[in-house]
């Protein structure tokens, strides 16, 4: 596991967070940015397990 894909899971975890505060105080604007940082995490998720898959296969 590498950095990017440990920093997208919290960025996921917190932009749910995010977005679950905004619908118990009724801030459309705080879900909206809340459900962004969740995209943004699984993007960052994604290309840290990018780069795992082409680290493991230089070592084959």
């Amino acid at each position: 596991m590498n950095s990017d894909q440990v920093k997208g899971a919290a960025k996921k975890v917190a932009g749910k967070v995010q977005e679950e505060a905004g619908k118990l105080v009724g801030s459309k604007e705080q879900q909206i940015k809340g459900a962004a940082k969740q995209v943004e995490g699984s993007v960052l998720k994604g290309f840290g397990n990018l780069k795992e898959a082409l680290k493991d296969n230089q070592k084959h």
